[in-house]
């Protein structure tokens, strides 16, 4: 219904923003990144919505990036992840983060979430691995049709290509692939090691 509002902070909480917008004021449920991205009260933002519609209650979301939008829609499709369950993982793990807890299938970080046991963890992992990204060796990346990798592609070349896939500029891409001893590696293994140096692992 509403695909983003853009108006005058009018009010901050510790989880709610309140956009004021051709004289109404829009009520937001927010994460504590999207909070933070919020600017100081009277200036304008931009927050791309959602709109949860239950028998009891009409409840808008809001968030500072359509990336944010995104994930938190692939989260509330998992069984047992509502809204809340959503914020609360955006709230405590950034955007990247959480995208690569995932695909690493790091169900310790991604429980780290108030609400979110490892029952829950595992399911978010089991099945959002594939849709953020999993990348295809043969050279494509799973989600996203705008990375193109030529077929003549090295693994190298390829692995950069799934990693802007997952999120990663090219820059940091190849920063973390230059650590990887042998760039002639299967491309799942040159993303493997390179996730977990990007991840501190």
């Amino acid at each position: 219904m509403y695909a983003f509002i853009e108006g005058q902070v009018a009010e901050k909480t510790s989880n709610t923003l309140v956009l004021a917008a051709g004289g109404v004021g829009y009520l937001l449920n927010c994460s504590l990144a999207t909070l933070n991205a919020a600017p100081k009260t009277g200036d304008v933002m931009r927050c791309h919505t959602w709109l949860s519609v239950r028998e009891d209650a009409l409840e808008l979301f809001g968030f500072a990036t359509k990336e944010e939008k995104q994930l938190f829609l692939m989260l509330t499709g998992v069984s047992g992840v509502g809204p809340k369950m959503a914020l609360a993982l955006l709230s405590t793990l950034s955007v990247q983060d959480l995208r690569l807890a995932i695909v690493m299938e790091d169900e310790k970080t991604i429980s780290r979430a108030p609400g979110v046991g490892k029952k829950i963890a595992q399911r978010i992992a089991m099945e959002l691995k594939d849709k953020l990204g999993q990348f295809d060796v043969s050279g494509s990346a799973a989600t996203s049709p705008a990375v193109a990798v030529p077929a003549a592609a090295d693994n190298f070349a390829q692995a950069i290509a799934g990693l802007t896939a997952l999120g990663y500029t090219p820059g940091e891409a190849r920063d973390a692939l230059s650590k990887v001893p042998d760039r002639n590696a299967p491309v799942d293994e040159l993303l493997r090691l390179a996730l977990r140096s990007m991840a501190g692992m």
